[in-house]
């Protein structure tokens, strides 16, 4: 994946070829829908617990994300672009109380959670840090990359470092006791 050819430029791209990309969108569909017809089958046998676990659904969901990547690299190859095709956004006909709303000043885009995991094991042999020092360097790189995004002009709501899931914002107890 090189920047440095003419896809990167800033010049327009009048002459792009867009078979690649279409092949690649008709291969994620067809395994998209093949995921459907697979997933609709094995429910119809399994629970809900065990079918998220069906060998069959594993590999239709590994072989899309295989696509997915697929459809990036022509994007990506054939126009410079970085697209953000596998998120998931709800949309604001979400019930009002939705555990990720946020409050934010007056003026600004509704504020939406960003995360960033870390799965992080304890070396075989002694090492300078223990996992309990884990969480504070997450934290002094949470500071750093909060004042970035202040000095990009966005509005940084809340943000946190946690050990063993993702921080909830805007519900908690201590939340409400720190703003008293």
């Amino acid at each position: 994946m090189s920047h440095e050819d003419a896809t990167h430029g800033p010049a327009p791209m009048p002459a792009v070829d867009p078979e690649p990309m279409h092949r690649a969108v008709d291969a994620l569909a067809a395994a998209l829908h093949e995921y459907v017809r697979t997933a609709v089958g094995v429910r119809s046998e399994f629970g809900a617990a065990e079918a998220d676990e069906d060998p069959r659904i594993l590999a239709l969901e590994n072989r899309i994300g295989q696509l997915n990547a697929t459809l990036f690299d022509a994007l990506h190859d054939g126009l410079g672009m970085h697209p953000d095709l596998t998120s998931s956004v709800w949309g604001p006909e979400q019930d009002a109380h939705d555990e990720h709303e946020h409050h934010v000043p007056e003026g600004a885009i509704v504020a939406e959670p960003f995360y960033l995991g870390f799965l992080v094991a304890a070396p075989p042999q002694p090492a300078d840090m223990t996992l309990e020092g884990v969480i504070e360097l997450l934290d002094e790189a949470g500071e750093e990359v909060a004042n970035r995004l202040l000095d990009g002009g966005y509005e940084v709501v809340e943000w946190a470092a946690s050990r063993g899931q993702a921080a909830a914002f805007g519900d908690d107890a201590d939340d409400e006791e720190d703003e008293d």
